[in-house]
């Protein structure tokens, strides 16, 4: 005698599981490339590189500041919402020209850049009452006489 019982097929739900892996990693590769569509890739400055090619010129501009008698300063006052730059007293009486920039590494809009002018004590104030709060970077790029100085200090606005 023989036994003609058909025995039912056991489902498996690894197949399933299998498809939802596929699925679900797919779906996230896919957020992870929208996101990346969508976030700004700035350059931290566009004429990046020009900026390069002068970088020699700039060293020996940071060696020369760094040899004076007295270090450029800059004091943030931020109860009265004002920056103070103070150069060095040894540079008195040479015709000073150059420019203040301030820069925000985390958002180029934010960058701007004021003339040097300094007065008899070699002093300029600035108002910080209209920057974003936040990591920045005071870069004085100026001529004294002759000679190329620069320095770039960093500011915290609270």
């Amino acid at each position: 005698m023989t036994n003609n019982t058909i025995q039912k097929p056991t489902r498996t739900l690894w197949p399933y599981a299998i498809i939802a892996v596929f699925v679900l990693f797919g779906g996230y590769i896919g957020f992870l490339v929208r996101q990346t569509m969508k976030t700004s890739v700035d350059l931290i400055s566009t004429d990046y590189y020009q900026q390069e090619l002068a970088y020699q010129k700039r060293m020996e501009s940071v060696a020369r500041t760094a040899t004076l008698p007295a270090p450029v300063t800059v004091l943030h006052d931020a109860a009265a919402r004002k920056l103070t730059l103070q150069l060095p007293a040894s540079l008195a009486g040479q015709p000073l020209a150059g420019t203040v920039h301030f820069f925000r590494p985390s958002d180029l809009k934010l960058d701007f850049t004021l003339p040097l002018q300094a007065n008899a004590e070699l002093q300029q104030q600035f108002s910080t009452a209209k920057m974003q709060p936040g990591y920045w970077r005071v870069r004085l790029d100026f001529t004294a006489g002759e000679q190329a100085y620069f320095v770039e200090k960093p500011l915290v606005i609270k």
